[in-house]
């Protein structure tokens, strides 16, 4: 399938609002417009920071936080993020309680890197922005997309000897699939490995590294655990 990037997934349609904007009507705009993130914008477009559901329920955690006490707690307290912590918490406009650590993308990443930035930073929703202003958005039901929209296969991916070169070019991207133990096979769809294998681990990945290639119909595993001190 071809790669697909941000812009071809992104959704123009951001929420976009002035850093002076009440955080209750930041609130209501949750509520009201069934959404979670609001991007926080100056006059010219730029993109300052972004305001989220998390960043308005820490204000309700903040009131069950207990009171620091004693001498020793007041020493070792990092003062400048307990200060900065509070104006986020306690803030009355999207300028004081919105994230400025934002992960963004260009138009032109791919739908792969969205989706490690994605996992790396656990969050479900990416800006994507070009010299500072907001283009769109991209979501995780956006990246979910990709995997039902994928194009037809190609005659040539679904012959045998296709089929038996994209599941040996997987391998080979794999560190843990070493091709010089095992030998690939492909009769009418169905992949068939052969040789050698480290270990069960290697066996479940195999399997799961041939079904992902388009065209195979099913797998059969032919292969024995390396003798000795060879195995995992």
């Amino acid at each position: 399938m071809a790669t697909p990037h941000a812009r071809d997934l992104m959704s123009a349609d951001v929420k976009r609002i002035p850093p002076e904007t009440p955080v209750a009507a930041v609130a209501r705009m949750f509520a009201n417009q069934g959404i979670s993130t609001v991007a926080v914008s100056d006059e010219t477009g730029r993109l300052l920071g972004v305001v989220t559901e998390s960043d308005l329920i820490r204000r309700l955690a903040n009131e069950d936080k207990p009171a620091r006490s004693g001498w020793l707690a007041r020493m070792f307290a990092d003062d400048r993020s307990e200060a900065q912590r509070y104006i986020q918490s306690h803030g009355a406009t999207a300028g004081d309680v919105m994230s400025t650590q934002v992960v963004t993308v260009g138009p032109e990443e791919t739908a792969f890197h969205i989706a490690r930035l994605m996992e790396e930073h656990r969050i479900r929703r990416v800006l994507v922005v070009e010299d500072g202003r907001i283009l769109g958005l991209v979501s995780r039901s956006d990246l979910v997309r990709v995997l039902v929209t994928a194009e037809p296969l190609t005659p040539d991916q679904q012959s045998d000897e296709g089929i038996r070169k994209a599941v040996v070019a997987a391998m080979r991207q794999e560190p843990w699939a070493d091709t010089a133990y095992i030998d690939v096979k492909v009769r009418d769809g169905i992949v068939e490995f052969h040789g050698f294998r480290r270990s069960a681990t290697e066996y479940k990945a195999l399997h799961v590294l041939a079904q992902n290639v388009p065209g195979v119909k099913g797998v059969q595993d032919n292969t024995r655990s390396l003798p000795g001190y060879f195995a995992e």
